[in-house]
């Protein structure tokens, strides 16, 4: 899960001049170009995941790898903005293979909340990428140029793939394999809305997922353009990393106390208060000082830290006997709301970060609606 974080992060420093190259015209396409590959993380799982429950979990994860190294030196190559989309969509859709099946292994060994135990301590590293990526990313672009980090990119994933081939077990039993069809996503897709509760929690994950993504879009033209902060913004970018893999390491840890339902529940009523504050004192007016605004992301993404791997581990829970198909749809879905929820706020953050917490809002208060909803329909049952 660290290449997929890599991919995303460490041409934020770069993003200017990438455009610069092949001939952007707008901070939205320079932002398109940490969006797609996004989207070609939500379209990669339908074909990875199902195949993962027929030939087992390695094999696709290998495919997957080649397919990023292909995209990356399509992206190297190009002069041309169109064909560096393409580039990134299909660096997406290789890097969906390990970023799926990762989760689909840990539900073949975990289950409940030691699973989401599990995918914190992941999502750490996960998280943890992004505190050097910006900055290896500008060291490369300094020393270099930005097609070098590029092939940096290529040769961790190249590193990665080989410790994986030596050390990782294959996790999927021969007695669990389900003999691959066409129609499997459609199968899944039948099974899984059986389950309210998968379905809430991955629409939840669809509006928390799209709202950071327009953070990690625009982060670069909100400090390097409207805080002119731009020898700066990989340490601030850090930083605020930290704040969110500080929060998803307590959580490995607090989850087996408390539970994953408690936590989500508190995470995303903090994460509502603190973009309701931010709108009502900043609204209509300037910017606020680079420490206040630091400080107001850090408070959002520490809530943030304890929604991710609870979210999917409690939209994977109930679809254990489908978790490669349960993965790549719950994915898909999410992935699929994120990419135009956060095209669509990123598309407003020109002179100012309102637009930004006006969409956390938004988001978050959906998502508390729809967490509500499930836990009156769980309750129902229960009577």
């Amino acid at each position: 899960m660290t290449v997929p974080a890599l991919a995303i992060d460490a041409i934020l420093p770069a993003l200017d001049i990438i455009g610069d190259s092949i001939g952007t015209i707008s901070n939205s396409e320079n932002q398109s170009l940490i969006i797609m590959i996004f989207l070609g993380l939500g379209i990669g799982p339908l074909f990875f995941g199902p195949i993962s429950d027929s030939v087992g979990r390695k094999p696709p994860v290998y495919v997957g790898f080649a397919i990023f190294i292909f995209a990356s030196l399509i992206c190297i190559q190009t002069e041309s903005y169109e064909v560096m989309v393409v580039g990134r969509i299909l660096q997406g859709i290789g890097l969906s293979a390990p970023r799926t099946i990762c989760i689909s292994m840990v539900r073949d060994v975990y289950s409940g909340n030691y699973m989401a135990r599990i995918l914190s301590f992941i999502t750490v590293v996960f998280i943890l990428v992004p505190v050097i990526a910006p900055a290896l990313g500008k060291f490369t672009l300094d020393a270099f140029n930005w097609q070098a980090i590029f092939y940096i990119q290529l040769f961790i994933a190249l590193l990665i793939s080989i410790w994986f081939w030596k050390r990782q077990e294959e996790t999927l039993k021969n007695e669990h394999r389900i003999k691959f069809k066409w129609n499997s996503f459609l199968n899944g897709i039948k099974e899984l809305v059986k389950f309210k509760k998968t379905i809430g929690y991955t629409l939840i994950s669809g509006f928390i997922t799209g709202s950071f993504i327009v953070y990690l879009s625009a982060s670069q033209q909100i400090f390097q353009e409207q805080y002119d902060l731009k020898e700066s913004f990989p340490f601030i970018f850090a930083s605020l990393a930290i704040s969110v893999g500080l929060s998803i390491l307590l959580n490995s840890f607090l989850v087996i106390k408390y539970g994953m339902e408690k936590l989500v529940t508190i995470s995303l009523y903090a994460y509502f208060v603190v973009s309701v504050l931010y709108v009502g004192l900043f609204f209509n007016t300037s910017n606020p000082s680079a420490a206040v605004l630091i400080s107001f992301f850090a408070l959002q993404f520490f809530s943030i830290g304890f929604l991710f791997g609870n979210l999917r581990a409690l939209a994977m829970e109930p679809i254990g006997h489908i978790a490669g198909i349960g993965a790549a749809v719950t994915g898909f879905i999410s992935t699929s709301m994120a990419v135009p929820i956060s095209t669509y706020i990123g598309g407003f953050i020109a002179s100012t970060t309102l637009p930004l917490f006006i969409g956390f809002s938004v988001c978050s208060s959906l998502s508390i609606l729809i967490m509500l909803a499930v836990k009156r329909d769980s309750r129902v049952k229960v009577v």
